[in-house]
């Protein structure tokens, strides 16, 4: 079967593939660095990790990447990145293509595939109320609920999930941890309660190591310049409990080493998911062999609280159980981790998601 699988990148990655893959590199050489790097692996499916040559990855949203493939395939620099991509499709010769960025390449992009393409398949993990995909013969995410809405607007769905990264088994090996507490992740006013949960646990810092690293929104970087003393910018500026204990975003095994050097990884899910869990960071942190400290609600299959990771109710029960672990329950907090590894390891193994795939595409 001649996959073709296409990822995006947030922008902040971008400076970080800059570096790893050097100014002006080909094609092949920034795809490697890109791969290298583990960036999002747990959705980068198995054929394209295995170097299958009947595989292709398409990074649709790098125009670095995707215009260097097209210079070296004779086309203009200027060619448009769906048009890129239409030609990568054509060229590989696809059957089947597994989209993780339907918002850029939609229904209109769907249309206008080349005939040798069988099936299409699209990951969306988020409410898209006035987004169309019925052109796709999927769409697939790991919460239920989003699907139902997609469902209950024609679209046909299926339940699929993101991979353990194997990669991440030395990371899980690492016994000394400094980093007591970590949270990685976005940062905006819109995400309240999730700013209330920072702000409670980065109260811990006077006693505890705690470590946020976060990709804040441009209004609040923008708001914590000088013209933050504007009435209107002053509301997005971070609280200074906060912003003592934060450092830059981390992407790709840059984010694998704080996951492996901290004992509890804070996780808060953001409202649009609403009782149902399951983002990335619970795979991230449980594949690193952190204890994964989260907020209460339906997770996956395997992932139980007092099990395989811990739930807390409110920010102030987040910011007990935390200090309360590191105090007494130290013990505790390695047993559980060691139970997450586990669990994430043998039952979300890149074989099984792949075969899943692979029954999707019947």
């Amino acid at each position: 079967m001649r996959f073709f699988q296409n990822i995006s990148i947030y922008d902040g990655y971008r400076p970080r593939l800059d570096d790893l893959s050097g100014s002006g590199s080909g094609y092949a050489v920034r795809l490697e660095a890109f791969l290298h790097d583990r960036y999002s692996a747990g959705h980068i499916l198995k054929p394209v990790c295995d170097k299958d040559p009947e595989a292709f990855l398409a990074v649709g949203n790098d125009a670095t990447l995707q215009r260097a493939w097209a210079i070296e395939h004779g086309l203009p620099a200027s060619t448009p990145l769906s048009e890129i991509m239409l030609a990568q499709i054509e060229e590989h010769r696809a059957e089947v293509i597994y989209n993780l960025d339907p918002i850029r390449f939609d229904n209109e992009f769907v249309a206008r595939l080349p005939s040798c393409v069988k099936r299409h398949i699209a990951w969306r993990a988020a409410p898209s109320p006035h987004e169309n995909f019925d052109r796709y013969h999927r769409v697939v995410s790991n919460f239920p609920a989003i699907l139902r809405r997609y469902e209950e607007r024609g679209f046909r769905t299926a339940y699929f999930f993101p991979a353990h990264d194997p990669e991440m088994d030395e990371y899980a090996r690492q016994a000394e941890r400094p980093i007591d507490i970590l949270f990685v992740g976005g940062y905006s006013r819109h995400h309240q309660r999730r700013a209330e949960i920072l702000l409670a646990v980065a109260a811990l810092a006077d006693h505890r190591n705690v470590r946020f690293h976060l990709d804040r929104s441009r209004l609040t970087r923008l708001a914590e310049t000088p013209l933050g003393v504007i009435p209107p910018l002053r509301k997005h500026r971070r609280p200074i409990a906060i912003r003592s204990v934060t450092q830059p975003g981390v992407f790709g095994r840059a984010l694998y080493d704080v996951l492996g050097a901290s004992k509890i990884v804070l996780n808060a899910a953001v409202d649009m998911a609403g009782v149902e869990r399951g983002n990335m960071r619970c795979f991230e942190t449980m594949g690193c062999g952190a204890l994964l400290l989260t907020d209460e609600g339906r997770y996956p299959e395997g992932m139980v609280s007092g099990e395989t990771l811990i739930t807390y109710r409110d920010a102030t029960d987040a910011a007990t159980c935390a200090d309360d672990l590191l105090s007494h329950g130290i013990e505790l907090c390695g047993q559980i981790a060691r139970r997450g590894h586990e669990m994430i390891r043998t039952h979300y193994s890149r074989e099984r998601q792949w075969q899943v795939f692979l029954g999707l595409c019947d």
